[in-house]
């Protein structure tokens, strides 16, 4: 039998799993997964490594985690309350409601005037890092791994040195040289 502590790591870990998810959504990672709705193909914020990201003592986050996991749920219980909706016992309330109720509550608590909209568009932006730039890893490790969100934008592997270079300028011509001072690394001195 699991212990409570084990219990509500758990049910944080969903519940957190599950807002990520709202913000940037995924497919499951498996038949029976209840964090992840599965209401976009291909990976989503979950499986680009959110958790490890906001878990990560750098954002700032890491410690009030179990209680915006906490707080989360009040709001999915209130929500769930004021549209009539039977919430299963068995998951956090917030991983219980429907997708679409998941995205009618994240749009409240992101919306201009909620006296909590900092934090839940701190967790949002996170949640966004977390798939769009892998910022909880080195970006060759991430590019190694085959993380979805790299892959996605269809970063290039470094060349042999480690140093990324780009044959052809982003926006078609060369904006400045390159500072005197700059060293074999591209730091400036």
């Amino acid at each position: 039998m699991p212990s409570d502590a084990h219990t509500e790591a758990q049910a944080r870990n969903m519940t957190i799993e599950a807002f990520a998810d709202t913000i940037v959504p995924g497919e499951k990672r498996w038949p029976a997964d209840r964090a992840v709705a599965g209401a976009a193909p291909g990976p989503g914020a979950v499986a680009a490594g959110a958790l490890e990201l906001l878990e990560w003592s750098a954002t700032g986050l890491t410690d009030g985690l179990d209680e915006l996991a906490r707080l989360l749920n009040a709001h999915a219980r209130t929500h769930a309350e004021v549209r009539g909706l039977t919430l299963d016992e068995q998951v956090p309330p917030f991983v219980a409601l429907p997708f679409a109720e998941r995205t009618a509550l994240a749009r409240a608590l992101l919306a201009p005037g909620h006296p909590e909209k900092e934090i839940w568009v701190s967790l949002a932006l996170f949640s966004n890092m977390a798939f769009d730039s892998a910022a909880h890893m080195h970006t060759r490790d991430a590019i190694a791994a085959g993380h979805p969100g790299i892959a996605a934008m269809g970063l290039a592997d470094p060349d042999g040195d480690g140093l990324w270079r780009f044959p052809q300028y982003g926006y078609g011509r060369k904006l400045a040289d390159t500072h005197p001072a700059t060293t074999e690394s591209g730091s400036l001195a």
